[in-house]
Parts: C-alpha cells; sequence; structure tokens
C-alpha cells in the first residue's frame, strides 16, 4: 500500500510538471506567433529605382531577394508626394484628407518641424499597446525635440537619427538624436566629413533588432538615402560607379560645399552626382542585406515580417537625374506630383511561411493600409480613425480581399493639388487653390499607365463623380489649408 501511494504521488508529480512543460511551451508558442516587424523606409526612392522594378543601370540584389522571399506589390501608393505628409499618412493610418500633417511646414529657428499633435494615435502606439518594444531609426520630421510630435512622445521607446527634415540634407552633421540627447558625431564639424550619418543609424537599427530578439518588436526604419545631397564614402560601394557614367557637375542653383561658410539646408556640390546616386541607392540595398542577415542570423528570420518601400516619387534634386534613371519607372511625374511618378512607391512583403515566395501583387493599396494590416498581424481591433484596409488577404493569398472605393491624396503647395484613384480611373487636378478655371484631368490607368492621354471630355460623369470624392474626402485643416482664395 506504501508503495501504491508512492507511486501514485511520483505519477501525480509527473502529470503536473508535463502539464506545467506543455502550458510553458503554449505560452511562448503564442508570444512566437506575434512576429516582429521591420518596417523599411527609402526616401525619394522612385518606382523604377530598384532592379526587381526595371533599373538597369545599376542592381539592387538584396532588396531583389526580399522580393523573390515575399510578394511585390505593383499598384501600391505612398502617403503623399514629399516626406512629412506622407510619413504623417502612414504613422496615423489616414490619407491627407484626414492626416494632421499634409505638408512640410517649417518652424523658424526650431530644428525640426510643425509637430503631430498629441491626439495623434499612430501605429507605434498601438503596437506598443499590442506589447511590441518599438525603435524608430532614420529621419522622423513630424515634430521637433520634446514637442508632442517627438517620436518618443508618438509611441516609440526608442529613436537614433535625424529628428529635423532640413538637418538630413546633409550625411556628415556633427551629430544625431538618440531620444532627446545628442549624440556627437566622431570628426564632423561642418567642415569635416568624417562619420557617415547613415552608417551610424544603420548600426542603431541592427543593434535594437539584437537586443529585442527575444520578444516582439517593431523597427521602423526611415532610411535618409537616396534623399539629396548626393554624396557617399570614397569606399568600394562608390569605386562600383565611379567612371561609369557621362557626369555633368553639380554646382548649382541650391549648392553649399561644407566648410566654415556652408549653408546647412542646402547640398553640396558634386563633380560625379549619377554615379554617387547610384552608389547611395546600392547602399540602401547593403543595408537591407543587412538586416536580413541579421534576422537569420539571431534565428528570428520565420518570425519576422520584412517591408520595403519609399515615401515618394524620385527627387531631381543635389544633381540628380530621375529622368536619365528612369527613376519613376515610366510613369508621369515625380516628387511634388500627385501623377503616378509622385506617388507611386515599389512596395515588397517578406514573411516566411505566411507569404508564398516569388508572388506579385496588382491588389491596389496605399500607406494608410498598414496600420489596420499591422492590427490584423497582431489581433488587435483597427482603429476607427483609420482611413486604411487591411491587406492581410493579399499578403496570404486569400480570396476575401476588400477593396477601396477611392484613393485620394491633397497637397496645398504649387498652388494646390488633389488626385482620386477610383478603380482604374485617376482624376488629377492641379493649380486648383489658385485658379477657378482649373478642371480635373482624367485618365484610365488600365489603358494609359504613364497619364499621356487626358479624357475627362469623354467622361464627364466620371468626372463628377472624382469631383464630389475631393470634396467629401477633406476636412479643412488649419495648419494646412486647403481653400480657394
Amino acid at each position: 500500500m506504501h508503495f501504491r501511494n508512492q507511486a501514485q504521488i511520483v505519477l501525480i508529480v509527473l502529470i503536473a510538471v508535463l502539464a506545467s512543460c506543455n502550458s510553458t511551451k503554449n505560452s511562448k508558442k503564442e508570444i512566437v506567433q506575434k512576429p516582429n516587424i521591420i518596417y523599411i523606409l527609402a526616401d525619394d526612392l522612385g518606382y523604377g529605382d530598384l532592379s526587381c522594378y526595371g533599373q538597369v543601370n545599376f542592381q539592387t540584389p538584396n532588396i531583389d531577394k526580399l522580393a523573390d522571399n515575399g510578394m511585390k506589390f505593383t499598384q501600391h501608393y505612398s502617403g503623399s508626394t514629399v516626406c512629412a505628409p506622407s510619413r504623417s499618412s502612414l504613422m496615423t493610418g489616414q490619407h491627407t484628407g484626414h492626416t494632421p500633417i499634409r505638408g512640410n511646414k517649417e518652424l523658424k529657428n526650431r530644428e525640426g518641424q510643425t509637430p503631430m499633435p498629441a491626439s495623434s494615435y499612430t501605429i507605434a502606439e498601438m503596437l506598443k499597446e499590442a506589447g511590441y518594444t518599438t525603435g524608430a531609426f532614420g529621419k522622423w520630421g513630424l515634430g521637433f525635440i520634446g514637442s508632442e510630435g517627438d517620436a518618443i512622445n508618438q509611441g516609440f521607446d526608442e529613436f537614433y537619427g535625424y529628428n529635423c527634415q532640413r538637418m538630413a540634407h546633409r550625411y556628415y552633421p556633427p551629430y544625431l538624436w538618440k531620444n532627446d540627447e545628442k549624440v556627437i558625431l566622431e570628426g564632423n564639424d561642418w567642415t569635416n566629413t568624417v562619420t557617415y550619418a547613415p552608417d551610424k543609424i544603420q548600426d542603431a537599427t541592427l543593434e535594437f533588432i539584437e537586443e529585442n530578439k527575444d520578444k516582439p518588436f517593431f523597427a521602423y526604419v526611415p532610411i535618409v538615402l537616396p534623399h539629396a545631397e548626393l554624396i557617399s564614402p570614397q569606399d568600394s560601394i562608390l569605386k562600383k560607379y565611379q567612371g561609369k557614367f557621362k557626369e555633368i557637375p553639380y554646382t548649382q542653383p541650391y549648392a553649399s560645399d561644407y566648410g566654415p561658410d556652408i549653408e546647412k539646408n542646402k547640398y553640396c556640390t558634386q563633380k560625379e552626382p549619377k554615379a554617387v546616386f547610384a552608389s547611395m541607392i546600392d547602399r540602401t540595398d547593403v543595408y537591407v542585406g543587412q538586416i536580413m542577415d541579421k534576422v537569420k542570423e539571431l534565428g528570428i528570420e520565420d518570425n519576422t515580417i520584412i517591408i520595403f518601400t519609399s515615401d515618394n516619387g524620385p527627387h531631381a534634386a543635389g544633381g540628380a537625374n530621375p529622368e536619365y534613371f528612369n527613376s519613376a519607372g515610366g510613369l508621369k511625374g515625380m516628387k511634388r506630383d500627385l501623377y503616378e511618378g509622385g506617388v507611386r512607391a515599389p512596395f515588397i512583403v517578406s514573411w516566411p511561411n505566411k507569404v508564398k515566395a516569388g508572388t506579385v501583387s496588382n491588389h491596389v493599396s496605399a500607406f494608410w493600409d498598414m496600420m489596420p494590416t499591422f492590427a490584423e498581424i497582431v489581433g488587435v481591433e483597427k482603429p476607427s480613425t483609420t482611413d486604411g484596409i487591411s491587406l492581410l488577404s493579399s499578403l496570404l493569398q486569400k480570396p476575401n480581399q476588400k477593396q477601396h472605393d477611392y484613393l485620394y491624396w491633397e497637397f496645398n503647395h504649387k498652388g494646390g493639388k488633389q488626385a482620386v484613384r477610383k478603380g482604374d480611373w485617376k482624376g488629377v487636378i492641379y493649380n486648383v487653390l489658385k485658379d477657378k478655371k482649373a478642371r480635373i484631368e482624367l485618365y484610365n490607368l488600365a489603358e494609359d499607365p504613364s497619364e499621356s492621354n487626358n479624357i475627362a471630355d469623354k467622361h464627364p460623369e466620371i468626372v463628377a463623380e472624382i469631383a464630389q470624392i475631393m470634396k467629401t474626402a477633406h476636412v479643412e485643416s488649419e495648419l494646412f489649408p486647403f481653400k480657394q482664395k
């Protein structure tokens, strides 16, 4: 009897231990099922600036590999046609008729731009509430240090990089910001150029990934490249392109070199702008490869979503030549335009064992879709304020993907611009705030992706429908008024 009781006790203890182990395994499994999210945002990189999207003057093998490992979208759109509103749209899940920051609005005597209000609800706040550690590495541009729009006041546990967009015109600044503290860059003093800031930002990105490998993390990586100024370190990346192109040196009209008389908000002169531009995208590709290698090295590759895109169309500043490189991929317009070349962006998503490798999607999507997509992925309710639609069904190739009724953009600079995409129809109007005679142009993107043939006169009913959307999609902003004068 004694032995039987003892055996029963041992059996009970064993069952309890096994149950505990099983419970621990299930708990760990639940944590593992929340994927890490790395969202890489290039700056002013055009739809055609990647070899997997048709670029032939240089190659982007790591980004191409990311596409080979996942899904490449052909009809994805940025939040706006310039930096700050595009990022505001991404962060808030709202198009530019609703998002708080709708243009690049500078502040006098401040290092930094007009801040997002404290009432803004961001992707970072949403993911932080879902148990994620959040970090941002690169260019912020949505509120000066200490303001309500500062990254660390908008849901990010850690920020490292440029708070101010003007400062990000220069790749050899004397300092960057880590949260609200200046980090001095060795050897840089506005005259000497020793430490290339993007390399330091990349180091911080990789360190964040490594430090948070054992828990869910969100790494927002708004890389500054290939925004002007055009400048690269004298290393092996640049040497690949020196002498490769017929060059026209960049000297004016917006140039100021490093030295005691530097005008910091301008760009450096450049003897080989084509070579340097190609090297900057090559460097971006190297950074992406390093991130891919890091998650593989840490053993978290299968549970990490890596996304690559760009904040708007290609730029022509500092000597850049988007026409030579076909940076818009044959689309009309570039940065500051609301034609396709100004807002259509490359968009690649890799998620092993979830997103089928080597797939291509023509689903029409935009930056404001990221918030509801991430919400569905991590299992939280999407905010009621978002204009976005989750594209998770497209990523998983399920048949129930919801479609947008329309996409909307507005831009109150250069006379005022608006655009609407509805199905295959694209309506664009320029100078709407200054010219009462301004008329909507209409294009059928399925038949005319380069927006060459304005067919507004042939489809007055479609034009009227788009005109109505332009009215109803816009909510007036005190900071960024959109009223005809």
